[in-house]
């Protein structure tokens, strides 16, 4: 991946740490008048609401970067997310066949702060996990093996998966894609997020000791002895969400004790502890639409990020919502994403001195795109 740096004539940000929400509202809202149709602001369901509130299009990763690679007059792309997303978005979005279509011009795919990024994704770089597939094939057959990625991941990732017969999965779409790597191969290497792994496997009647955990950090063969993945069916990556590891199964049982008839609805991205005893686990959109269609005046306890909890208590005062846990547990790096980094990075782009570029390199995207079509031909 190439980062494009600040262009000479780039408007600089400290220009825009002083002003109030209300000014940078307001030139927000010019630069989209005067952009119009060739440009469009996608907005993850965990940014802040002020951010959200100029967003064209709301959603998960995946959902935004194919909602804005199918439109016809998007020239620039500002993803209000972080690091993974927009590279998905500069893959999906230029890919050869729109390239082909748009005469070679590419879109224009922009990080507003380039410190968006994912504690989950850094968890397994892509050297870890090749040198991982290294050492797993001196104990069993890699050619039995298909890795899997998690949406959640460097373009890196996503292109070994390609290379190697792979293919990428959604929260959504977890268990149509483990079918079908179980369709073609004995085992799966799931990374870089353990718990979606797990929780998914599990209802698939995989069990916990067929499910070793590779620790990258690990002296010899990431922990474990060469029986444990011998005798395997998923091999796990040890990575997971800083958000959702937050929640526990005593917080389940506190709000079980303390409001009557309450349900709990958590993200597959939380431990085993909690999915087991949750009454619903579904990805941020089955959460988000869970709570749309519920009846007035049900009770739930929610546990994933809280600017999502908060979001859907604004948006559902019929119902009762509370936050599963006790602490805060919002998307750090999600946060960094502000009305002054979004007006600065707007501002630029009709200056046509585009900042904060995401570009994946050629090879990384053909490869990448390869995984990600397989995704889409299972879900």
């Amino acid at each position: 991946m190439n980062v494009v740096e600040l262009t000479p004539t780039a408007l600089p940000l400290s220009d825009y740490k002083g002003l109030d929400n209300n000014s940078l509202s307001q030139r927000i809202a010019a630069v989209k008048q005067k952009l119009g149709s060739k440009l469009l602001i996608l907005g993850h369901h965990y940014q802040q609401d002020e951010v959200i509130a100029h967003s064209d299009l709301r959603g998960d990763s995946y959902q935004l970067s194919k909602m804005a690679a199918d439109s016809q007059d998007c020239r620039a792309i500002v993803f209000c997310g972080v690091h993974f997303m927009a590279e998905t978005a500069d893959i999906l979005a230029n890919r050869p066949e729109k390239l082909k279509a748009r005469n070679g011009e590419r879109v224009s795919v922009v990080l507003p702060d380039m410190a968006a990024g994912c504690s989950m994704a850094d968890m397994a770089a892509i050297a870890q996990v090749e040198k991982a597939w290294q050492e797993l094939s001196e104990v069993i057959d890699t050619d039995d093996i298909t890795p899997v990625t998690y949406i959640n991941s460097a373009a890196s990732l996503k292109a070994f998966c390609g290379k190697h017969g792979g293919i990428v999965c959604t929260s959504s779409n977890a268990a149509a894609v483990l079918k079908w790597a179980f369709a073609k191969s004995k085992r799966v290497f799931f990374f870089p997020d353990q718990h979606l792994g797990r929780n998914t496997a599990l209802k698939m009647g995989i069990t916990n000791d067929q499910m070793p955990v590779w620790d990258p950090y690990a002296d010899d063969l990431g922990g474990n002895n060469e029986t444990a993945y011998q005798e395997s069916r998923v091999i796990l990556w040890k990575g997971h969400c800083s958000v959702h590891q937050m929640f526990r199964a005593s917080h389940v049982e506190q709000f079980r004790s303390k409001i009557p008839g309450v349900k709990i609805l958590v993200h597959p991205e939380c431990m085993q502890e909690v999915n087991d005893i949750a009454d619903i686990s579904g990805s941020t959109s089955k959460i988000i639409d869970t709570v749309k269609k519920a009846a007035p005046g049900t009770k739930w306890a929610i546990g994933t990020e809280l600017h999502l909890v908060n979001r859907l208590k604004q948006e559902h005062p019929e119902q009762e919502i509370h936050f599963l846990s006790p602490v805060v547990c919002m998307c750090a790096t999600m946060y960094r994403i502000d009305l002054a980094h979004l007006c600065w990075s707007l501002e630029n782009i009709a200056n046509q001195s585009v900042v904060n570029r995401i570009v994946v390199d050629e090879d990384t995207a053909r490869w990448s795109l390869i995984a990600l079509e397989r995704m889409l031909q299972v879900s």
